[in-house]
Parts: structure tokens; sequence; C-alpha cells
């Protein structure tokens, strides 16, 4: 079920107001017994790769993690890399390099390379959450990092 609560590309504080009473009138439609505590502002960012993280909890194997570049090369090219976790420090920079688009990521054509150091450290991270918390079932991540990753 979508919520429709996700607004990009606000402007000025009028389309802030309104996407608010967007976002609390659709859930309290949705679903009417929900007890909201407030929403969350964020700037959007422009630039950089765009990334994506996620887990999913395989019977056989656990947490199985995945990454690769979001956005259209996710949906056309299905460039993305999978381990189970917990990964160490090669295991998550494997999964970086291992990627067809890496070349991306790296810098090509005189474009600033992405920061890959902070790239393994998100999958170490995200390794030892879903490894501490096993009731995390599955999640993803599908974001524009700072600093141009």
């Amino acid at each position: 079920m979508r919520f429709g609560g996700i607004k990009l590309s606000l402007i000025n504080a009028a389309e802030v107001k309104d996407a608010y009473q967007d976002i609390m009138d659709s859930i309290s439609k949705k679903l009417p017994d929900a007890s909201l505590k407030g929403v969350q502002l964020q700037p959007m960012l422009s630039g950089g790769k765009e990334v994506i993280l996620g887990m999913v909890h395989d019977p056989t194997f656990g947490p199985m993690l995945m990454f690769g570049l979001g956005g259209i090369y996710i949906e056309i090219l299905k460039d993305i890399r999978f381990a189970i976790a917990p990964v160490d420090e090669r295991e998550a920079r494997d999964m970086i390099t291992g990627i067809k688009t890496y070349p991306l990521l790296a810098g090509i054509r005189g474009e600033k390379p992405s920061d890959i150091d902070a790239l393994v450290d998100i999958i170490l991270r995200v390794s030892s959450l879903v490894c501490d918390f096993p009731e995390i079932e599955e999640f993803e991540i599908n974001q524009k990092p700072y600093d141009g990753f």
C-alpha cells in the first residue's frame, strides 16, 4: 500500500505546507488508527551518483546484502552484486568494484571519482546492522549520497 509519504522538489514554504497536509490526509485515510508524530524534511541533493543498497533475509543463507548503482541502472541493467552478511572490508569492496558500472563510480572521462571508502563503510555498517538485528527481514536504500558518490 502506498501512502504518498514522500514529496520531492518543494520550492517554497507554501509547497512544504501543502505537501505536509497531503501526507497527513493520505495516511489518515489509509490508516485511520495510525499515530503520527510528525514528518522529516531534508534538502534535495543534486549531482553525484545514485546508489542502491538493500538486504533481504534468505531462509537458507540469512541476510543477503545487495549493492549497485540506483535509478535507471538498476531498472534497466540489473547491475547489482549480492553478498551474505556479515561481510568484511574486502567483500564490501568487491561488491562495489564488481558491478559493470563501477567505472562510473571510479571517475570516467575526467569526472571526480566517488568516495569508494565511504561506500565500503556504509556496506560494513549495514552488514553489522542486519546481523545485530535479525528481526529485520528486508529493506532498501536508494539514495544519491552527499559528496558526489
